[in-house]
């Protein structure tokens, strides 16, 4: 989708923002801004690439070559250098602002990182890692909200170490996100992948069977790997074990049967391919922060 012209006339970020607070460091800088008031095709744009993340309030983005879509509060965009965001703020006001950070990481740190992978962690079907170019809308895991909240503290704190503190933190941050990245992308294209590669194989087979028993040794030999190369070469592409992603799968599918309000709980388990309650209870909650019966009961619409 091209935006019409008229998206990128007159408007500026600036001119609409009450409060913009910016911490610059070696490799990185920190944009914390807060508009107390509605607004339209407000323009922002960096030079190197981007990590934005609500905190507080409703933006609509519209974004060259993608369809226009929410921004909402625990959820993030990794944007390339130069790329100009259109946003709207349809419900900030004075008792309510929006909030949210944007983040630039400098191209030398990406890079310093991405070489490092390829050299420590290389990916098993040849390829090498890359910051994405396009733009990755995705809601943050704990991992990636508990890195976001400490590089908040991190920037604005008085330490003469803080630059290092962060160049760790952004380390971490930049192999979470192209690790959630190629989960994503295995998750969403696992059979026009799996021909030639022997993790969307895997996890083609995970989707088709989530109701089955499933486990890694049975995986490993469908990647045609040892249980343990397939086991690190799994969590070292895709951020999370086997098991974990599995686990995230059935809660998934879990969740959507809970939006049946007359589907019994046990049923759902079941269909889930998990074998009891207490172990599906468990991960639903540590997951969801509510019970799978409080799901069904307090946030499903009868």
């Amino acid at each position: 989708m091209q935006l019409p012209e008229r998206f990128f006339k007159e408007r500026k970020l600036e001119h609409l923002v009450e409060n913009q607070t910016s911490y610059t460091l070696n490799n990185a800088s920190m944009h914390v801004f807060e508009t107390h008031l509605q607004a339209e095709k407000v323009l922002l744009q960096f030079d190197q690439p981007v990590l934005a993340s609500m905190l507080i309030g409703k933006k609509v983005m519209h974004l060259r070559d993608k369809k226009s879509f929410n921004f909402l509060p625990g959820e993030s965009l990794i944007l390339p250098s130069n790329e100009v965001m259109c946003i709207d703020f349809p419900e900030a006001n004075e008792g309510n602002p929006t909030r949210c950070l944007a983040m630039a990481i400098s191209d030398e740190k990406i890079n310093k990182v991405i070489n490092l992978m390829n050299e420590v962690m290389p990916k098993h079907d040849g390829t090498e890692w890359a910051l994405m170019d396009y733009n990755y809308h995705f809601t943050n895991d704990a991992s990636i909200y508990g890195i976001i909240q400490r590089l908040l503290y991190l920037f604005t704190e008085n330490h003469p170490s803080k630059d290092y503190f962060v160049d760790n933190m952004l380390q971490e941050l930049i192999i979470r996100i192209l690790q959630g990245n190629t989960r994503e992308k295995y998750t969403q294209n696992a059979s026009k992948l799996s021909s030639n590669n022997r993790l969307a194989y895997v996890i083609e087979y995970i989707n088709r069977h989530l109701h089955e028993p499933l486990s890694v040794s049975d995986l490993s030999k469908k990647a045609c790997m040892s249980e343990s190369h397939f086991h690190k070469t799994f969590k070292e592409e895709l951020g999370v074990t086997p098991i974990d992603y599995i686990n995230s799968e059935r809660i998934k599918m879990a969740i959507n049967l809970l939006k049946d309000p007359d589907r019994k709980i046990k049923e759902i388990y079941l269909e889930c391919g998990f074998e009891n309650r207490s172990y599906f209870n468990r991960l639903f909650k540590r997951k969801i922060h509510v019970s799978p019966g409080q799901y069904q009961s307090k946030f499903v619409k009868h």
